[in-house]
């Protein structure tokens, strides 16, 4: 990702990207939460979708942002203090798995309040369903937590069952036995 110098009225002005921005892969973009600082850099990525991982209400001015944007949100109510029980962040993560590998909410951006837990977390999940080796995962999630690095996100990840999600995206039921 570059950053660019726009020419305006007032002299020139830079655009700011949200703290600990950076592309995942082409069309997925990762951040802390976007302040209004923040707007005129996502504009330049033409974002369809954000995927807010935290359970607070979204500002109203982001929200003003969003529809003059015509950007979709998809809020999925992960804690950041407490740890939510496995099974409950699981299914939580597997719906925001669900939003980002649609090709149809790309562009899309995922954040939480830092980008580090939350979005590290989930980005992790996304690269497991990639095949990437979880030392690979390890390494981009502690780029961003740096020393904040918890091991309960690392044994989550390493924990993460992607089949239920593997046999949505081939169109099976998990819950129901095969047919024979």
């Amino acid at each position: 990702m570059v950053l660019m110098l726009v020419e305006s009225q007032d002299d020139s002005s830079t655009l700011v990207p949200p703290l600990n921005f950076s592309m995942v892969e082409e069309s997925i973009y990762r951040s802390g939460f976007p302040q209004p600082s923040n707007f005129a850099f996502l504009e330049t990525l033409e974002l369809r979708s954000i995927i807010y991982l935290c359970p607070e209400p979204y500002p109203e001015e982001n929200i003003e942002f969003l529809n003059d944007q015509n950007i979709r949100l998809f809020q999925f109510e992960i804690e950041g203090k407490t740890e939510p029980s496995v099974s409950t962040l699981n299914d939580t993560i597997t719906e925001a798995l669900k939003v980002l590998i649609d090709v149809r909410n790309h562009p899309v951006l995922i954040h939480c309040k830092r980008g580090k837990h939350r979005t590290g977390s989930l980005v992790g999940c996304f690269r497991k369903l990639q095949n990437w080796c979880m030392p690979s995962i390890f390494e981009e999630y502690q780029f961003f937590a740096r020393e904040k690095a918890r091991a309960t996100d690392l044994r989550f990840m390493e924990s993460f069952d992607l089949s239920s999600l593997r046999h949505t995206l081939q169109g099976e039921d998990p819950a129901k036995p095969p047919i024979e």
